[in-house]
């Protein structure tokens, strides 16, 4: 699934990849409100599936709006989200909305959500964050934040809960830290200063000891966090300059030890061994999405890579028939001695078909919609500066 925006109209689509025939679709798609920023899949069910038995298929969104929207991507033709997180409700109007304060509020956010992260041990969890400055914590149970934490002063760019511990939770903001606590005693937080803004954060599936952190200068740091800040050992484990610009995407192989790929604003996407602590790149590839805004492992399939970027495209890409890749990691599900010419991506039809200067005027709709939350922070700073003065 990929949320985009064409004409002013963002909204979602449901795809359908078959791997046998190489092919890719859209099943169905649902209108969003707002510039969609972040997407999180869940099953927990709730709504108007909340009393039945077994798991749903949910997709939580993230937008220019404070609100967090929750889909039955199960169901076609939905008119409305299964259930809001924040101030909204029916009764109220636009130009109320228009008025909302952006004063932190305890109950809900007030500004742009920009990461979302659903708690897989208890399944009834959603963090959330914000450019409010905020992570909350919401229980879907009763659709309510039961927590909301303010150890950020900047924008919230990212929100990962712990793979293991339940209750531990990573935080990385443009105030350019890293946190991480535990939700059960939430004062206690353990920071770790960076040089830039904190583009994205990954818990490493392989030692959920350490974790990694993509900047805003091109650098994609590997943290233990047994060693935190006023310690001896609060460096990073390494420290790779991957792009020369942003690295806003990030993701770890849950698969295959040792395989990681970063995207990023040069419009590449890299893939890299960094296995004993050595990064060496392995492929570096431009798929033609424009600026590379997400990409993402399959958790089933140890090599099949879904990448997408500034121009709306989704690509499939099949890493194994890449041969640095199966040099790089033979032995952990790809077979050395078969040659394999390297297959080009998969991507919808219409998008191969209809490639023209359109992809441009999207593009620059994506950058201007993602530059907008930079910049709205930076009036909201300087107006509470002014009130201050007066």
């Amino acid at each position: 699934m990929a949320a985009k925006t064409e004409d002013d109209v963002s909204h979602l689509e449901i795809y359908v990849y078959e791997e046998a025939e190489e092919n890719l679709y859209t099943h169905h798609d649902v209108m969003l409100p707002a510039f969609p920023l972040c997407l999180e899949w869940l099953d927990f069910r709730l709504g108007r599936k909340a009393g039945l038995e077994g798991t749903g298929n949910y997709v939580a969104i993230g937008t220019f709006e404070p609100d967090i929207e929750i889909w039955d991507i199960d169901t076609v033709d939905n008119m409305y989200p299964d259930a809001i997180l924040g101030q909204s409700n029916s009764k109220e109007t636009s130009a109320k909305k228009k008025k909302r304060s952006k004063k932190v509020n305890k109950a809900y956010h007030t500004d742009a959500v920009m990461s979302l992260s659903w708690n897989k041990l208890h399944r009834n969890i959603l963090a959330s964050a914000s450019a409010d400055t905020t992570v909350k914590l919401w229980d879907l149970s009763n659709e309510t934040c039961v927590h909301s934490l303010h150890h950020h002063s900047d924008k919230v760019q990212s929100v990962e809960w712990h793979p293991v511990e339940s209750t531990i939770l990573l935080s990385g903001s443009y105030d350019k830290n890293i946190a991480v606590l535990d939700s059960r005693a939430s004062d206690r937080v353990a920071f770790w200063k960076t040089r830039s803004d904190v583009e994205c954060l990954r818990w490493d599936p392989h030692n959920p000891n350490y974790f990694y952190a993509s900047m805003e200068d091109g650098l994609v740091q590997y943290f233990d966090v047994r060693n935190v800040q006023g310690t001896a050992g609060q460096s990073p484990i390494f420290t790779l300059h991957a792009h020369d610009e942003p690295v806003s995407a990030l993701d770890i192989n849950p698969l295959v030890r040792g395989c990681i790929v970063t995207g990023s604003t040069d419009k590449t996407v890299k893939v890299w061994d960094i296995k004993d602590g050595k990064p060496s790149m392995i492929a570096s590839r431009d798929f033609g999405v424009g600026k590379v805004f997400a990409s993402q492992f399959c958790p089933d399939s140890p090599f099949q890579l879904a990448i997408a970027g500034s121009k709306g495209k989704v690509h499939i890409w099949d890493m194994a028939t890449n041969a640095g890749i199966r040099r790089a990691f033979e032995g952990q599900g790809i077979v050395l001695n078969v040659t394999v010419e390297e297959k080009p991506t998969v991507q919808l039809a219409d998008d191969a078909e209809g490639e023209s200067s359109d992809d441009d005027n999207e593009e620059n709709e994506a950058e201007m919609a993602m530059d907008d939350v930079e910049d709205e922070s930076m009036e909201d700073n300087e107006g509470e500066s002014d009130e201050e003065d007066v």
